[in-house]
């Protein structure tokens, strides 16, 4: 029953990515921590989202900001390795962890929620914030940690990303860009702690088809229907997934 549920939390955060055009692995993780623990939820929702970015890149990869990518794949990848160090570090007390993000995705939601109700009010602000470097290498690397650890750091790379990145089709090329190569080096750095074994490959091919159909799913409700309300509810469902990480 645990598994069922994995997968169907895959199909739902999955038509809320194709949506909202993010979140779907970080408000997936905290639910598929507690369904199927951190050995089977982290490799395999981190595979997916590799899947993701091959499956964008395939018809809009001629929109990639090449320069953008480069610097963010270069600065990330030192946050990853530090996420990777840091995991390492807390084997067998999990839990820790698992509260730390708790509180990280508590306080993404309430950031993002508020921004989104106040979303004129920060136009000045954030374009100010663009500017200030040393501000986006530290979130790059907050993002190169969380997503090293939890393969989380989409929120925190968007944060970034959306600020110097205006056209919505180079955006999403590039953004998938980042995530073929950094999954892939957490993929690997999966397979060389022994993660990956023939039970968790029949895993991951069963979850293939809930990844689809949520994006296919998600990509047709996003033409159809009001993607500020979807937002709202992503924001609103990662507080509680957040919460459920911290009473767990």
């Amino acid at each position: 029953m645990n598994y069922i549920g994995f997968y169907i939390i895959i199909l739902l955060s999955n038509i809320i990515q194709g949506i909202t055009g993010f979140a779907g692995t970080i408000l997936a993780m905290p639910p598929s921590l507690m369904l199927v623990g951190y050995d089977v939820a982290k490799p395999v929702l981190n595979a997916l989202g590799l899947f993701a970015g091959v499956y964008v890149l395939m018809t809009h990869g001629r929109h990639v900001n090449k320069k953008e990518l480069q610097k963010v794949v270069l600065v990330m990848s030192v946050g990853i390795v530090t996420g990777i160090l840091v995991k390492s570090l807390f084997v067998g007390k999990e839990e820790i962890l698992y509260k730390c993000l708790g509180i990280f995705v508590i306080g993404l939601a309430i950031q993002g929620y508020y921004q989104l109700t106040k979303k004129k009010e920060h136009v000045t602000e954030s374009r100010s914030q663009a500017q200030t470097g040393w501000k986006n290498y530290i979130l790059l690397i907050s993002s190169g940690v969380v997503h090293g650890m939890f393969v989380c750091g989409g929120p925190l790379l968007i944060g970034y990303l959306s600020k110097v990145i205006k056209d919505k089709v180079s955006f999403r090329a590039t953004i998938s860009s980042v995530w073929i190569i950094l999954n892939t080096i957490i993929l690997l750095d999966d397979v060389r702690t022994g993660l990956w074994t023939v039970e968790l490959i029949k895993i991951q091919v069963i979850t293939i088809p809930f990844l689809m159909a949520g994006m296919v799913i998600g990509t047709k409700l996003y033409a159809r229907m009001s993607q500020e309300v979807f937002m709202k509810l992503t924001y609103i469902l990662l507080f509680i997934s957040g919460i459920s990480l911290l009473v767990k």
